[in-house]
């Protein structure tokens, strides 16, 4: 059985948190920021864990299944 190759763009964009869930960054967060308030703009701070129906197809494209 040949290795299977982790997904360059995913490794770059996913990470495992401690307890084994996925996070990923906030979206909307790279341009435009002038008009959005300061309060949005703060919650785009914190990481997101990835939605429950995405996860099967994150974990296949970094390897971990």
């Amino acid at each position: 059985m040949p290795k299977v190759k982790t997904g360059s763009g995913a490794k770059k964009r996913f990470k495992v948190s401690g307890t084994g869930k996925l996070i990923r960054r906030h979206a909307m967060k790279s341009h435009n920021l002038e008009h959005k308030s300061s309060k949005r703009k703060r919650g785009f701070r914190k990481d997101q864990p990835v939605a429950a129906v995405n996860v099967p197809a994150v974990k296949r494209l970094l390897g971990l299944r």
